[in-house]
């Protein structure tokens, strides 16, 4: 699925609409790019940091998940920090590439429901995600998940650079 970029010229409903229409474009972007890549190149390294792009996709889905589910409406979730062990991110040998950008859809589908179905100013649920600390507002949440998406296409934008498939937008 292609998403364009989500323009500043082009006029928003709301500041909800601008937040998930970057949130699709980053996810869509993001998986597009994983999904290019050699198969060899999924479960590979190819960065000092050992991170491969199965991880990063797997990763993001719980960032997704750890923000709006646990963070801001304060559910209880079964392994908020499912995506590591030891400290690293972590992907199964069972788990494809299928898998993990239906979850990563499925969870983005979540994402949008909650920060259409709220408004923005509304400070998220108390809860072990703020670490004791007062919870954010929606708002802020979706300011750190554009951030994180921004941050890891472009981490994947090197990983395409080396494996030599397209980059950018």
């Amino acid at each position: 699925m292609t998403i364009d970029f989500p323009s500043p010229t082009v006029p928003a409903a709301n500041r909800a609409e601008v937040f998930t229409g970057y949130l699709d474009y980053f996810r869509e972007t993001l998986i597009a790019k994983t999904a290019a890549l050699p198969g060899s190149d999924l479960r590979t390294s190819r960065l000092p940091s050992g991170w491969t792009p199965l991880e990063l996709l797997k990763h993001l889905r719980y960032v997704e998940r750890r923000w709006i589910e646990w963070g801001f409406e304060g559910r209880a979730v079964d392994a908020p920090w499912g995506d590591q062990r030891d400290e690293r991110w972590y992907v199964g040998d069972a788990e494809t590439l299928e898998q993990l950008t239906a979850e990563l859809r499925s969870q983005g589908e979540y994402t949008t429901a909650a920060i259409t179905g709220n408004d923005l100013d509304t400070v998220g649920k108390p809860g072990p995600r703020w670490g004791g600390g007062d919870p954010a507002t929606l708002e802020r949440v979706c300011f750190h998940l554009v951030q994180e998406y921004a941050r890891h296409t472009g981490h994947l934008d090197i990983v395409a650079e080396l494996a030599g498939v397209a980059t950018g937008e």
